[in-house]
């Protein structure tokens, strides 16, 4: 019942905290900083801040899926870990015993798992960290001014003098 509780909180608190559009000529110096703590409370929220919408799912993705595996391979540990012990105990009727796998086998499957249970859990911290800088990233560049008096095009020069030609990047401002 808390946890219902605490769930609904943080979805008004997020709708509340989203209602308002923030005008280019009044930004905020502080949303990035508020989008990272967003996405750092409720991971998502900060896309959501930023008004990228799209990215919410492959926020959601990355992480259920590192945790997907995580849980996957957490069970896969713990029954080869089990069915090791059970053999040094003296019974045979685990679930690996029609496999006819030896102890250095279950072994072997166990540190496997371990390893791979490990890796999803740098995986999950990873995938929750780049949540964070993608939220606070993209809310520094949404206060970038790109308009018409700013250009960048490219260039072929065949210069007079030389032989030679050219290839570049022109980059105009224009006030």
């Amino acid at each position: 019942m808390e946890r219902n509780k605490l769930f609904i909180v943080i979805i008004l608190f997020t709708t509340i905290s989203f209602s308002q559009e923030p005008s280019f000529d009044e930004l905020d110096p502080l949303s990035p900083s508020k989008a990272a703590f967003y996405s750092a409370v409720f991971p998502g929220a900060g896309q959501a801040f930023n008004k990228k919408y799209w990215k919410i799912p492959i926020v959601y993705a990355a992480i259920g899926t590192s945790i997907y595996s995580y849980n996957f391979n957490q069970k896969k540990f713990w029954n080869y870990r089990n069915a090791y012990k059970s053999r040094k105990a003296g019974y045979n009727n685990d679930e690996f015993q029609n496999l006819i796998l030896d102890d250095n086998r279950l072994l072997d499957g166990a540190e496997f798992h371990k390893k791979n249970r490990d890796l999803s859990m740098v995986f999950i911290v990873g995938f929750y960290i780049l949540n964070i800088l993608d939220a606070n990233i993209d809310a520094h560049l949404k206060q970038y001014n790109v308009n018409e008096s700013l250009t960048l095009k490219p260039y072929i020069d065949k210069g007079i003098a030389t032989n030679y030609e050219s290839i570049g990047l022109s980059l105009n401002l224009n006030f």
